[in-house]
């Protein structure tokens, strides 16, 4: 995603009252008795009242802008919230940017780790953070988690002339909000990935999809990570769990040298704690969180340099079809083994998995491979129903 604006996060019914009077600080809101749907935290949103910006305001007398939309604020409301009920504004960045009365923080503003700087000297700590703020995700042990939340602070209100994009999680919404807009021209765009979403989803049963999006943000349960036998997260999805999640690596290490991860045996790490709760901003007040994620390390090959051994991964299949109820899975979120790096075909991987997963009676979700392009014949319920038989 390009970062060509700043981006305001908002409840769609708060739309007709940005277009009559702009994007405001809580505090002119409270001044001017302005009605609203809030979105935040009340606590969140009230510690922002201790804490000050260079020139003695404090962050309340401020409207905030994003950097990058998608951060742990946005995940943490779509954790709390239908996702249907927000909207991100896209403002001109270079108009708000050129101004003299603005502050830019070097992460969440309301951080005691982050600085509140001047506009040019933000300016140029925001340059140089491009490439975290660019970042699809983000680790709290690398400070990414309140990096990816820089803000650009403007005192009082903003301008609604600078808004030049709204942007939604689906076309659904799309309709409501042009119904709200009436005359007004402001393009809005479905950007599902910014939402957390998938950008589409294919149902083969009422419990099992086909899903083309990023599974560490699927909310499931249980996820999977491709794996070799030799404790080697070199590339692809496995290599971003060993970034991400250091704790899943640590016990893939263990299971392989102690031999328990085999061919046709997947490991399942029952971690204590959730992702949402790891992504998601404040998340000790969190209300709808899951309550815990699930690793399946699940074997592909037996050596990082060979092919995925699809006769292998069947067997793994079968395991995972004999125990996702003894092994109390409540919900799966599982790749398309071995198509990636591994080098085997969705024409064969897909008909495969849907094979086994059929009859489970948990929500699962098969996630395409990212590095190739799956044709629509492919992706019918009549040809990944096929091996069934």
């Amino acid at each position: 995603m390009t970062l060509k604006d700043l981006y305001y996060i908002t409840h769609i019914d708060n739309i007709p009252s940005i277009l009559k009077s702009g994007i405001l600080s809580h505090e002119e809101v409270e001044k001017r008795h302005i009605q609203y749907t809030p979105i935040y935290d009340k606590k969140i949103v009230k510690n922002r009242r201790n804490i000050t910006a260079p020139n003695g305001k404090n962050l309340w007398s401020f409207a905030n802008l994003y950097f990058q939309p998608r951060n742990p604020m946005l995940y943490r409301l779509i954790c709390e919230k239908l996702v249907d009920e927000i909207v991100i504004l896209a403002l001109q960045k270079s108009e708000i940017l050129n101004r003299d009365d603005i502050f830019i923080s070097n992460g969440n503003a309301a951080s005691s780790n982050s600085d509140i700087l001047p506009a040019t000297e933000g300016k140029e700590t925001i340059y140089k953070m491009r490439k975290v703020l660019a970042k699809e995700w983000w680790t709290e042990e690398s400070g990414g988690k309140r990096k990816i939340m820089a803000e650009c602070l403007v005192q009082e209100s903003i301008s609604s002339d600078y808004i030049q994009t709204i942007y939604v999680a689906n076309h659904a919404i799309v309709k409501k909000v042009k119904k709200i807009l009436l005359t007004s021209n402001i393009p809005v765009i479905p950007e599902p990935k910014m939402f957390f979403q998938p950008s589409r989803k294919i149902k083969i049963t009422p419990l099992l999809s086909v899903v083309d999006g990023d599974m560490f943000f699927s909310r499931m349960q249980t996820h999977t990570i491709s794996v070799n036998c030799v404790g080697i997260m070199g590339k692809g999805l496995a290599s971003r769990a060993k970034w991400q999640f250091p704790d899943v690596y640590v016990y893939y290490q263990y299971a392989c040298r102690k031999k328990i991860l085999q061919m046709g045996r997947p490991y399942l790490y029952k971690r204590e704690s959730s992702l949402d709760y790891r992504l998601a901003d404040e998340p000790s007040s969190l209300k709808n969180g899951n309550a815990e994620t699930w690793f399946l390390l699940f074997p592909t090959k037996n050596h990082w340099r060979e092919d995925a051994d699809i006769q292998g991964i069947e067997k793994g299949l079968q395991w995972l079809k004999d125990n996702f109820k003894k092994e109390n899975l409540k919900s799966l979120a599982i790749p398309a083994l071995g198509c990636g790096l591994g080098r085997l075909n969705w024409r064969d991987v897909g008909p495969l998995l849907c094979k086994y997963l059929y009859d489970f009676d948990i929500p699962a979700m098969i996630y395409l491979p990212a590095e190739k392009k799956i044709t629509d014949e492919t992706l019918s319920k009549e040809f990944l129903l096929s091996r069934r038989d």
